[in-house]
């Protein structure tokens, strides 16, 4: 009685917990919350420090007692207690200009397509905890699509690579539902740690897990551009213990990255290889859509396009797509209960 009570003050929520970034859709105001999954915690006083950005930028610079700490491992929780308090704080950060007391959102949340129940009943308990009084999970393709503006809900062949911070997602999809997919744990962090193996095999170089995300936002690319990009490389040389700075070109980086995007471009041409051969040749008229934060990868779409001889294009703001599909899901009822799956608190009333 009260949590509908508190409702009609709580704007209605659509989250993308994802692995590397949280995003946060509130149906008047559209985004609102775009942070890092990062939070620091004091382990003295067993208190939260900082939670998005501001505790990325303590990242590999605190004393031993704060514990900087990542609750999300492959777009799974990883620490419980952490993910509650950091959606608690999202959540009261919405609220925070509004009259609510206590507020009591609705939430459509999205979950990576290989959880198993327990995974799933940990997210949906942590959103729970953190202030939802009412919590659907729909699978992140499903949400990409969405996002992305595509016709899910039609019977036509639809697919999708979501590449995200843990892990890539590949979906077909058709009538609402999920036709054949791969899930694999390469992504945008599996990324920045080639790039830190490669500074360490090459250069003796250790590099911070910042810096490597620094220069594959910047010269990363998955196919040779027509300028040249080159960019100053710091970290602690491995042999004399110092600091030190070298130039590294956008090849070195392509070098890094290729068995990464080789594998994703592997998965893709294996899924569809297994999809029934009516959805492929939808695909083949329409395209794949690439989602998630990985496709702004310079060239990534052009790879996959030449190595599975099929279009592909980047979606519209694809870092997005997700929490703009659990945002579309917020008004449209049925909809929401025709692709959120099972809760495990029972049929909701």
């Amino acid at each position: 009685m009260l949590d509908r009570f508190f409702g009609r003050f709580s704007k209605d929520l659509g989250i993308d917990l994802g692995t590397s970034n949280t995003l946060v859709f509130s149906q008047e105001r559209g985004i609102v919350i775009n942070e890092p999954s990062i939070v620091a915690v004091n382990t003295r006083t067993d208190q939260i420090l900082a939670v998005g950005r501001d505790a990325k930028d303590m990242l590999g610079k605190t004393p031993p007692h704060i514990q900087i700490t990542k609750p999300l491992n492959k777009g799974v929780i990883s620490d419980f207690e952490v993910t509650e308090k950091m959606l608690k704080y999202f959540i009261d950060q919405v609220h925070k200009e509004s009259f609510t007391i206590v507020p009591r959102p609705r939430v459509v949340i999205g979950v990576p397509l290989e959880t198993t129940e327990v995974e799933r009943k940990a997210i949906e308990d942590a959103a729970l905890s953190a202030g939802a009084r009412q919590v659907f999970m729909v699978q992140n393709p499903l949400l990409a699509a969405l996002g992305a503006r595509l016709p899910i809900t039609d019977s036509v062949g639809t697919m999708v690579v979501d590449v995200g911070g843990g892990t890539t997602e590949i979906a077909v999809l058709s009538l609402a539902g999920i036709v054949t997919w791969k899930s694999l744990p390469v992504a945008g962090e599996e990324m920045n740690k080639n790039i830190i193996q490669y500074a360490r095999d090459v250069f003796n170089l250790l590099l911070g897990e910042r810096n490597a995300e620094q220069v594959k936002i910047r010269i990363g690319t998955a196919v040779p551009q027509e300028d040249l990009m080159s960019l100053d490389m710091r970290g602690r040389d491995l042999v004399t213990g110092l600091p030190r700075e070298i130039p590294i070109s956008d090849g070195q980086i392509r070098e890094a990255l290729r068995r990464s995007i080789s594998t994703i471009i592997e998965n893709v041409k294996a899924t569809l290889e297994v999809t029934p051969p009516e959805l492929v040749a939808d695909i083949y008229e329409r395209g794949v859509v690439l989602t998630g934060g990985g496709a702004l990868l310079k060239g990534l779409d052009t790879l996959i396009s030449r190595e599975a001889a099929i279009p592909v294009r980047v979606a519209e703001d694809p870092l997005t797509c997700v929490v703009r599909g659990a945002g579309a899901l917020l008004d449209d009822e049925a909809l929401l209960k025709d692709i959120a799956m099972p809760s495990s608190q029972g049929p909701v009333s």
